[in-house]
This record gives structure tokens, C-alpha cells and sequence, in this order.
């Protein structure tokens, strides 16, 4: 699918409209992207948009999740009893 069959299907179903926080310097930049191309700021969102979709295409498994199989993972490098001190440890340094 192309940008211009993209963007032809928007108009024909509709646009929305949204809002989004960036950084300044981020900013700045898609202004100057904007500026180079004599597009919209608006425009350089979309096309961005379009390229990060268009990388993740859709689940093919859209069904209900499931846990995977266990599978071995070799040994603990830890011993067992020492997980509960090792959490706690844990736990106080994001204290």
C-alpha cells in the first residue's frame, strides 16, 4: 500500500484529530523537515505515522492470548532460598 493510497483512503473515510506532546528539540525538527518539503507539520506526522505502521504490521493471531509452554531454563545462578533476600534487596534500592 502506498502513501498516496493511504492518504486517499483517509479522505474518503474521514480524518481525526489528536494531540501529542514532544520534546522541543523534536519540535524544531519536524518544523525544519516541514519547512524543507513545503508540507504541513501535520503532514510530517502523518507520513511518520505511516511509516511506523507500516512496520508493525497487524497481528496475524488476533485470538485471546495464551501463556507459552514452560520450557527449561537451566539452573538457577541464584539458590532458591536466596530469591527472597535478593527481592528485598531489590525492593530497598527502588526505595
Amino acid at each position: 500500500m502506498t502513501l498516496t493510497s493511504i492518504r486517499w483512503r483517509c479522505r474518503i473515510v474521514g480524518m481525526k484529530r489528536t494531540q501529542v506532546q514532544i520534546p522541543d528539540p523534536l519540535y524544531r525538527e519536524v518544523k525544519r523537515v516541514a519547512t524543507l518539503q513545503d508540507w504541513s507539520v501535520s503532514e510530517v506526522f502523518r507520513r511518520a505515522v505511516e511509516q511506523m505502521v507500516a512496520h508493525y504490521p497487524p497481528n496475524k493471531h488476533q485470538g485471546a492470548w495464551t501463556l507459552p509452554e514452560p520450557r527449561e531454563m537451566g539452573v538457577p545462578l541464584i539458590p532458591p532460598d536466596g530469591w527472597r533476600d535478593l527481592a528485598a534487596e531489590d525492593e530497598a534500592g527502588r526505595a
